[in-house]
């Protein structure tokens, strides 16, 4: 007799993913119908996550096809954070101001974390610390871009210091906080193999790279069907995501150290390839990163966070803790940029979102944070980025020069 063997497929639904994008989609064509166009569409998304999920009208629940997306989305999320990391900018006087304004803003951040300690509001004042620190480079970069001053010596310096504060809480995050149970000396001799990986990396492509044969095909495949830079990309950022986890240190680690290889093996872009980065982004911030926002405000406990009038103060504690924290190490810019720059320096470095979002949720899975921090710790996020920049475009309007541009 012979049997037939029926493989059973699980049974997947797409109607939340449907309202998922259908928020994706609706939250910036709003922004850009409206007076608060300067307003990030991340808030939006976060937002309309909450709103459609079991917080207020229940209609969404991450099922399996959400997760997988949201996933994806904070990948390309730190890849991309990882690709506006421009090296060459990071030395010289430049690097020893960041460095130092970064080492404040960690002390000031371990003083927050153990006073929160002590008044019985967190239970890792380590972690409540590295959270404070990070900066949503993501974020400041565009708004610098919209503002004309990326590409000026202030703009530079901002950046500059983002980029030191992400990539710095990234590391000390993979560092004390991964999933693995493994000790710190380990992890640093695991970080360390896997900068190494890294450079071989970038060493080896470089040297693929000058292979005219080699490089004709790339020129020849990159706007046809075939994109292959961007699968090129793909492979990159999954297998240094994949690195991490093996080496039981954090994926997002991987996902940012993959977009600072590219970054750095990508150099004449502007030449043979413009648009590798526009592709990028489309596929990033057109797919996948609107739904990790929107995935982030469908688990938001917002009843946690209502639940009592404790949780609710927390939220302007840990919005003063990023604006003291970040805000005040920028004022040693002063004899760069002058006094009212930096004071918007501080104000852009004090805006931090996407790693809050991140990194609360490995804290959760850890249990080294409750429901309420997390929730009173995106709701400050959320104000910081819809509060900050707003005051810092204002403050830069007034076009107070510079005393000695980077």
């Amino acid at each position: 007799m012979e049997y037939k063997r029926e493989v059973i497929m699980p049974t997947i639904s797409f109607t939340g993913l449907l309202i998922v994008v259908a928020v994706a989609f609706l939250a910036p064509l709003l922004l850009g119908l409206s007076p608060l166009r300067r307003l990030p569409a991340v808030v939006l998304e976060i937002l309309g996550g909450i709103i459609i999920g079991p917080s207020v009208l229940r209609w969404v629940r991450v099922d399996q096809p959400i997760s997988i997306l949201a996933l994806l989305g904070l990948a390309f999320l730190l890849f991309l954070a990882g690709l506006e990391v421009e090296l060459e900018r990071l030395r010289g006087r430049l690097l020893t101001y960041v460095a130092l304004a970064f080492l404040i803003s960690l002390g000031l951040a371990l003083l927050a974390g153990y006073a929160f300690y002590v008044a019985g509001q967190v239970v890792s004042p380590l972690l409540i610390a590295i959270i404070l620190v990070a900066t949503a480079l993501g974020i400041v970069v565009p708004i610098l871009k919209d503002a004309g001053e990326s590409e000026t010596g202030f703009g530079q310096l901002v950046i500059a210091g983002a980029m030191f504060a992400e990539f710095g809480s990234i590391i000390l995050l993979s560092l004390f906080f991964s999933h693995e149970a493994t000790s710190t000396g380990a992890k640093f001799v695991l970080l360390g193999g896997f900068v190494l990986v890294a450079i071989m990396c970038v060493f080896v492509v470089l040297r693929v790279e000058r292979s005219p044969r080699l490089a004709a095909v790339l020129v020849r495949l990159q706007d046809t069907t075939a994109q292959i830079r961007v699968r090129g990309a793909f492979a990159l950022l999954v297998a240094f995501a994949a690195l991490s986890e093996v080496l039981g240190l954090e994926t997002i680690l991987g996902a940012f150290i993959a977009g600072v290889i590219l970054r750095q093996i990508d150099g004449d872009r502007m030449l043979t390839h413009p648009h590798f980065r526009q592709k990028l982004e489309a596929i990033g911030f057109g797919v996948f990163i609107p739904t990790f926002f929107i995935t982030s405000g469908i688990q938001f406990d917002l009843k946690a966070l209502l639940a009592s009038t404790d949780t609710i103060l927390r939220v302007p504690l840990f919005l003063l803790a990023l604006l003291l924290i970040r805000g005040l190490p920028a004022l040693l810019y002063r004899p760069l940029v002058g006094p009212p720059r930096s004071i918007v320096a501080g104000l852009l470095q004090a805006t931090s979102l996407s790693f809050i979002v991140a990194a609360s949720q490995i804290g959760l899975d850890l249990g080294l944070l409750t429901k309420a921090n997390v929730a009173a710790l995106i709701a400050a996020g959320v104000l910081s980025v819809i509060i900050f920049p707003i005051i810092a475009l204002t403050l830069l309007r007034q076009r107070a020069p510079e005393l000695n541009p980077v």
